[in-house]
């Protein structure tokens, strides 16, 4: 596996806090992103779905970029997702994180035409490194055909890697489909695979891939890289079976939502509670109820 700037491990898809007029609350972000690396996550993906990233205009996102780094975080502990509908803005917003330090990338394929092929969608890649012009910078294919309606097939990521074997490094894979993380490592060793939820670490870990990047870590963290770091135990299988519970408390509910209303209740800020629309607060006794399930299976 080739060596990349991010390490393996775990990384969290950071919620996004937000102050009531719905702008990002960057002082509460960065107090919630350094608890994070402090309990353990090897890194922060920012700006990916769970971060709400598509409810915020272009300008917006880099302000947040900026905000992030000039707070101190360590850019090479970040992966920020740029990938947006139409190329050129994600030329900008790939840009300006490069020139920002951070070097890793979660792109979203272009995700609101369906109906096309695969010509189009290595186009669009294609267009949007050459525009950004950066030997630094290092992609992870964000993999998410439950939201995007869009495949990273295997003759395209194959494509893809001969074109451009520097800058393509990764993948996320949110298929939630175990079988397809250990086939994408199998069949492109060099690729640094991980998984979107922690239910599938341990196992992706063992075919030969580099970690997960999860939303729920925003709460289960802890946990989460227990498992990464004790990997080798004897013990291992038992950690793990404790995260998948923990995650499994949260699945079904939409996770932005349900994310900010868990820590607005154990944290006492309410501030947590705010939420850009589409997104809306679910009911207080699903809250209720994963607040008591998952203290249960804490221990605390």
């Amino acid at each position: 596996m080739n060596q990349t700037i991010l390490q393996p491990g775990v990384y969290v898809a950071n919620l996004t806090p937000l102050t009531p007029d719905l702008l990002p609350d960057i002082p509460l972000l960065i107090s919630h992103l350094k608890h994070l690396l402090n309990k353990g996550a090897q890194g922060i993906a920012l700006l990916g779905t769970t971060g709400e990233a598509n409810s915020f205009s272009l300008q917006e996102r880099m302000d947040l970029i900026s905000a992030v780094v000039d707070a101190g975080i360590p850019p090479d502990r970040l992966m920020v997702g740029t990938g947006c509908c139409a190329w050129t803005d994600t030329v900008t917003l790939t840009s300006h994180a490069v020139d920002s330090g951070i070097s890793s990338i979660l792109m979203l394929p272009p995700f609101y035409y369906k109906q096309v092929n695969e010509q189009g969608l290595f186009n669009y890649f294609q267009r949007v490194i050459e525009g950004v012009a950066a030997d630094q910078i290092e992609i992870y294919l964000y993999h998410f055909p439950k939201m995007t309606g869009l495949d990273f097939s295997l003759p395209l990521i194959d494509r893809l890697l001969r074109a451009y074997p520097g800058q393509i490094v990764g993948m996320k894979d949110s298929s939630g489909d175990l079988e397809h993380g250990k086939l994408i490592c199998s069949q492109f060793p060099d690729l640094k695979v991980f998984a979107g939820t922690e239910k599938y670490l341990l196992d992706l870990l063992r075919a030969g891939g580099s970690g997960c990047i999860s939303a729920t870590a925003n709460v289960t963290i802890e946990k989460c890289a227990e498992v990464f770091q004790h990997q080798q135990s004897p013990d291992v299988d038992r950690l793990q079976a404790e995260a998948t519970a923990q995650r499994q408390v949260f699945e079904g509910l939409p996770f932005v939502s349900i994310l900010k209303q868990y820590l607005a209740t154990t944290t006492g800020n309410e501030q947590w509670l705010n939420v850009r629309p589409p997104n809306a607060l679910v009911a207080e006794d699903l809250v209720r109820q994963v607040v008591e399930q998952l203290t249960a299976l804490s221990g605390t």
